[in-house]
């Protein structure tokens, strides 16, 4: 599956949509799948530490979310099923509601949960699930999850304008997570909208070169290290 050099939509019929690989180059899928390490080991350790150490259930709600996304754009990088698309995709809603929630309850005074705003983030959830599972249109996914990071990034930016004020020694790690998760966005919109020209470029480059251009992976490493960074900074 990830060295075969075959066309991949003869054995993946059913998948509608694909990043901009150049699966002639083995190492591509190997490095989409493996890149996804950033968003399971690392959020991983994080959530044993939150729940050694008792912090609110948030936390260790966004760790573990947060690992659910790396495992299954493994399992879909590595097959390249439908099925494994959904899993791939579905939780990088789930953990931007997540996200939403822990930035929303930020600068709340004591150990609550508000359940108004947990109530309408698992319906908007569910609700998406359920129309993306029916229309099956990337377009639609992609738009979704353009308005949970648009939200979830103007509101840290509104967090880091706060906190950097009364914990200025904070300020370089939230400005640094926003930097990287906004360079992944942007090398995945790139990855998007040039797709063939990009693939027509590596196919003229030596392969450990058009190997390291490959954006998907990139936006795997900055998106999973920035919103892991953007947990510890909350």
């Amino acid at each position: 599956v990830l060295f075969g050099t075959q066309n991949v939509f003869s054995w993946a019929p059913e998948m509608p949509f694909l990043s901009c690989t150049n699966f002639y180059l083995g190492f591509c899928p190997t490095g989409n799948t493996v890149s996804n390490l950033i968003f399971i080991l690392p959020p991983l350790y994080g959530a044993i530490q939150t729940y050694k150490d008792g912090l609110e259930k948030r936390y260790l709600a966004a760790y573990v979310t947060l690992t659910a996304v790396g495992l299954g754009s493994w399992c879909f990088h590595m097959t390249l099923k439908y099925e494994m698309q959904l899993l791939d995709e579905l939780p990088m809603i789930y953990s931007c509601c997540v996200f939403v929630y822990c930035l929303y309850e930020c600068f709340k005074y004591k150990n609550t949960v508000n359940y108004l705003l947990l109530f309408l983030l698992i319906a908007y959830s569910l609700g998406v699930s359920l129309v993306y599972l029916k229309l099956k249109q990337p377009v639609f996914h992609q738009v979704i999850l353009y308005t949970l990071q648009i939200a979830c990034i103007f509101k840290s930016l509104l967090s880091c304008s706060y906190i950097s004020r009364v914990y200025p020694w904070l300020r370089g790690l939230g400005y640094t997570s926003l930097s990287l998760f906004f360079m992944g966005f942007v090398l995945w919109n790139v990855d998007n909208i040039l797709c063939e020209k990009l693939r027509e470029l590596r196919e003229q480059m030596p392969p450990i070169v058009g190997a390291v251009t490959q954006f998907h992976a990139w936006w795997h490493i900055l998106t999973g290290l920035g919103s892991y960074l953007q947990i510890l900074f909350r």
